[in-house]
């Protein structure tokens, strides 16, 4: 590729409708640099579970057309390629979910919000890896293998929403979907040097009435991340889970000045590294410099919160996976092995007792959020978690060993509380040469708070805006 096409790679969102409405770039001439970017990275970074570019210049050039002879009636996102995750219906299409179980599965249906992005315009080039089930925080599978992040080929793209993360990292998709029951959206943000969103439960449509799960958005800039959730919100009339009223977020926001933000490195029972550390330490400084008054507050959380989280996903997620599982358990991988085992560790008192906790849990936190504007903290304890580590695996932090799946992720808390909206967004390079992620955290159902600090943070240190700022893969 050359230097011009692998930046047009790294154009935003935003930039690339705006270029498409100038007609300064045409939609076959961008989808043709993301397939060059592609061809090039996915062999080192395996970020794709099934490509369909054939498919995506056909819809590309009736883009190209619509830009030229409909140019006052032209939809929201009306000729971008989105990557949709591996576990997402797509009408026609395979969807195995990362699991050989599901290596024939042609969905039926394509995903209420995954349609809603159709709709306004938007086609998919390619489908993003998961582990199997999206039941780890990192991206490996029997079926597609080893997702890495673009950052350090050793090290994982994170998980379950990895080949999202990646692929944005690397600059060959514009945007991709995510889905997020512990992280699975900010941790691949965070691994990778992107912006995830995990949206209060019910504000974007999806088929779950689990108060943990979320679909949402994931992009390399904050504007990027808002205009596609602007896209995919909204009540549905086959979920009775899902919110009224459609919740708009603005564009545009006014500063910190005079905001009070709430921080905490480690919720009081995480270990933290000193390269997220100090890059968390960083990006409090610049909020500080925003005129944003910081305040340090002990939530007062330990491990037996984590240990409630770990109880619900083990009878919840883990029971939905055994049932696949025992109908031939020679398909399974690791993790799914180890979940569909899991399941059979709790009980119902142990799951009634985990509603207990959030509830607990809720109060703290709550008070917390309602005396400040916003609350942050690291995303991750680590980023030195090897791409291919197995569920009885350790990581180590600080010389200590910590669980491979919950230890070194401080983002499934706030799936606990999945009214809360959460946004990852980078907060620097560590001297390890990957990239640290901090979480953004409001109240329930405000939302428009952590874009408001997180496009703050982005205005004054941007990502990924150079390529000094980017991966070199």
């Amino acid at each position: 590729m050359t230097t011009s096409d692998t930046e047009l790679c790294y154009l935003s969102a935003t930039e690339v409708l705006a270029r498409f409405k100038a007609r300064s770039l045409s939609p076959v001439e961008y989808l043709n640099a993301l397939i060059a970017r592609a061809e090039a990275t996915e062999p080192k970074i395996n970020a794709f579970c099934a490509i369909h570019f054939d498919k995506a210049m056909g819809w590309a050039k009736q883009a190209e057309a619509r830009y030229a002879s409909q140019p006052d009636d032209l939809r929201p996102l009306e000729g971008l390629p989105i990557a949709i995750k591996g576990n997402k219906g797509l009408a026609g299409e395979i969807v195995t979910n990362g699991s050989l179980y599901f290596k024939d599965n042609v969905s039926t249906q394509t995903h209420y919000s995954v349609q809603r992005l159709f709709d306004a315009g938007a086609y998919y080039h390619a489908q993003t890896t998961t582990p199997e089930f999206c039941g780890a925080g990192t991206t490996d599978s029997r079926i597609h293998g080893t997702t890495r992040t673009p950052w350090g080929l050793d090290y994982t793209s994170g998980g379950s929403s990895g080949g999202a993360g990646a692929s944005l990292a690397a600059g060959s998709s514009p945007l991709a979907t995510g889905s997020d029951i512990g992280g699975s959206i900010r941790i691949p943000a965070a691994c990778c040097g992107v912006v995830g969103y995990k949206p209060p439960h019910g504000r974007n449509p999806t088929a779950s009435y689990d108060m943990y799960n979320a679909t949402g958005p994931m992009g390399r800039t904050v504007a990027d991340v808002a205009l596609m959730q602007n896209v995919m919100c909204g009540p549905h009339p086959h979920l009775n889970a899902s919110l009224r009223p459609r919740y708009e977020l603005p564009m545009a926001h006014e500063g910190l000045e005079g905001l009070k933000i709430g921080w905490s490195m480690d919720l009081n029972f995480f270990e933290i590294d000193e390269h997220v550390r100090k890059n968390t330490l960083k990006t409090l400084e610049v909020l500080s410099d925003l005129g944003a008054e910081l305040v340090e507050v002990n939530p007062g959380w330990n491990d037996r919160f984590e240990r409630a989280v770990v109880v619900y996903l083990d009878h919840l997620f883990g029971g939905a996976m055994a049932e696949t599982v025992a109908t031939d358990p020679t398909l399974a991988s690791n993790w799914g092995t180890y979940f569909a085992e899991q399941s059979g560790t709790t009980t119902s008192l142990d799951f009634v007792q985990s509603y207990r906790a959030q509830e607990e849990f809720g109060q703290t936190f709550g008070d917390i959020v309602e005396e400040c504007y916003a609350f942050i903290c690291p995303t991750l304890g680590s980023h030195e978690v090897a791409a291919d580590i197995g569920p009885h695996d350790l990581v180590h932090i600080n010389a200590k060993a910590v669980d491979s799946l919950y230890g070194w992720v401080l983002t499934h808390p706030f799936n606990m509380l999945g009214r809360c909206p959460v946004l990852s967004v980078p907060s620097g390079i560590g001297e390890n040469g990957l990239p640290t992620g901090i979480q953004i955290v409001a109240r329930h159902l405000d939302d428009e708070r952590v874009f408001r600090v997180g496009q703050a943070l982005e205005d004054a240190q941007p990502w990924l805006n150079s390529p000094e700022n980017r991966p070199t893969i």
